[in-house]
């Protein structure tokens, strides 16, 4: 089932295991069973600490639970997880068998700490790119508190199990049989859910931050571009972002990177977070801008927690996120029909009938993605033609399960209560009412910059992005902007890291040329 390059690397892998464990399968006679069981009897010939034992009694069939022999550490995967969850299981089985995580000692200690029994269940789909970060996270606590036990199910593989629920986004996370979280979630998010003292702390720690000389807030390609060029002139940097890498974290793949033919969007930001930390950067995680004030010749950033940082200078790259159409039962049915990422939930509408909203390239090219999943797409374009490339047009007209709905406004999204079962639009050709049946919609009309907080404070553009000049200065002196939240044009990645470094310049240059303040005391 594995192939000879990646068995000989996963040995290599499986060197660093500690202490035993064993592999307890609970099978059935389908063909995803024995599937499993031959990536299990190819695991266990890779170690001699590995064992498979085939008397599993778990009633999710096929699946399989990876246990610390002789205690109570234990991680399970209702599916095979292959995929983008290859790395999870290669974790899972490195963490159960004692190899050291690399988080740090304090995050350890709090895991530890963790006071409660707790049980996840994590529903994933195998092309989800943001389930993995959830899917291990939740196994890294299972394997370091044997009061957690956590299961991850690939919802296409049980499909009664995700109609029961009515699971309708992955990754969809229930904690005791309740639901718990939907989304791509960092394990410092989830321990905040779990740890009601966490933020609390975190946010005292804050007030005591000294003065930074260059503070960046967002932390997508912009702000971390801004963090290793201010870092690397030697003078004190932080980064604040609400969850480090943004936007790019919910991108499939990514084939316009100069130099880097294809890569996907979390591993881009891993490498992108690990070249940040590289540096003297103060990395300041789960944490909104609320405000922004400059007194006494420092602008300070107020966060939601109630802190305050205080910078000579700030670089703002807070991104922007997905345009909603902001019509009645859209925010009703999110995450029960309504969905933004075709990548991570297209998976689950198989053989339903589905929309898509919007027909520049991400609308058209989500279309396509959908086609081989569905049993039918409408594509809705507001325009009276879409907008996307010509070759993407082409081999969307190709598929004979989508059909182009033109010139049609969106109005209300249908539901039964539970989940969406259909969209309204208006024909602004002839102006007449439609409605379609369908199980999901999916939103692809663009982005909008994250400035509602800074509304009144710096002139923004008719759309809400930050005016800057040529050097990404704004209005006001020492405070700096990049990336998609300002008025630059392309909203590409690629650009925004050169925004990001170019704002890092930009702000050296002001300090350098700033009177040394003088304490009163002195002056006096």
């Amino acid at each position: 089932m594995l192939d000879a390059a990646i068995k000989t690397q996963l040995q290599g892998y499986l060197a660093r295991i500690t202490q035993p464990i064993e592999l307890v399968a609970s099978l059935d006679g389908s063909a995803k069973a024995a599937e499993m069981r031959g990536l299990l009897e190819e695991i266990a010939g890779l170690s001699g600490q590995i064992s498979l034992r085939l008397d599993g009694a778990d009633t999710r069939r096929p699946s399989f639970a990876i246990n610390r022999v002789g205690s109570g550490h234990s991680a399970s995967f209702a599916g095979i997880p292959l995929g983008h969850e290859f790395n999870s299981l290669v974790l899972a089985l490195l963490q159960i068998g004692g190899h050291p995580p690399k988080e740090s000692a304090e995050t350890l200690a709090q895991i530890a700490a963790l006071d409660g029994d707790f049980v996840f269940e994590t529903y994933f789909s195998l092309s989800c790119q943001n389930c993995p970060d959830v899917v291990q996270a939740l196994n890294l606590l299972a394997a370091l508190n044997p009061r957690i036990r956590h299961v991850a199910i690939d919802g296409a593989l049980f499909q009664d199990e995700v109609e029961a629920r009515q699971v309708m986004a992955v990754p969809s996370v229930y904690l005791n049989g309740k639901p718990f979280a939907q989304g791509r979630m960092s394990l410092e998010q989830i321990l905040a859910k779990l740890d009601s003292g966490a933020a609390e702390r975190a946010s005292a720690a804050l007030r005591h931050k000294a003065v930074f000389d260059v503070l960046v807030v967002g932390g997508g390609p912009a702000g971390a571009a801004a963090a290793v060029y201010a870092a690397r002139k030697g003078i004190s940097t932080g980064i604040v972002a609400e969850r480090f890498g943004g936007q790019v974290l919910d991108t499939m793949a990514i084939e316009n990177f100069i130099s880097v033919p294809h890569t996907e969007g979390p591993k881009l930001v891993a490498a992108l977070e690990q070249h940040v930390k590289d540096y003297a950067v103060d990395v300041m995680n789960l944490q909104t801008a609320t405000a922004l004030r400059q007194a006494d010749g420092l602008t300070e950033v107020t966060l939601a927690s109630g802190a305050t940082l205080r910078a000579r200078s700030v670089i703002l790259s807070t991104g922007a996120r997905w345009r909603q159409m902001n019509v009645p039962g859209e925010a009703e049915y999110r995450n029960k029909g309504v969905a933004y990422c075709p990548h991570c939930d297209g998976p689950l509408f198989k053989g339903k009938r589905v929309a898509v909203i919007g027909g520049g390239n991400s609308g058209v090219e989500a279309a396509i993605d959908l086609a081989g999943i569905v049993a039918q797409v409408t594509l809705i374009e507001f325009d009276s033609a879409l907008r996307a490339d010509a070759v993407l047009q082409a081999r969307l007209r190709s598929l004979g399960n989508v059909s182009v709905v033109t010139s049609a406004l969106s109005t209300e999204v249908h539901g039964d209560g539970s989940k969406v079962t259909g969209l309204s639009y208006q024909d602004r050709s002839s102006g007449a009412a439609r409605q379609i049946t369908l199980d999901g919609i999916f939103v692809q009309i663009g982005l909008v910059p994250n400035t509602e907080w800074l509304q009144g404070t710096l002139p923004l553009s008719p759309r809400g992005e930050i005016v800057v000049d040529a050097r990404g200065a704004t209005a006001l002196p020492g405070v700096f902007a990049a990336g998609d939240v300002t008025t630059v044009p392309y909203k590409q990645i690629i650009i925004a890291m050169g925004e990001g470094a170019k704002s890092a310049l930009s702000a050296f240059d002001h300090l350098i040329r700033q009177a040394p303040v003088v304490p009163a005391a002195a002056a006096a």
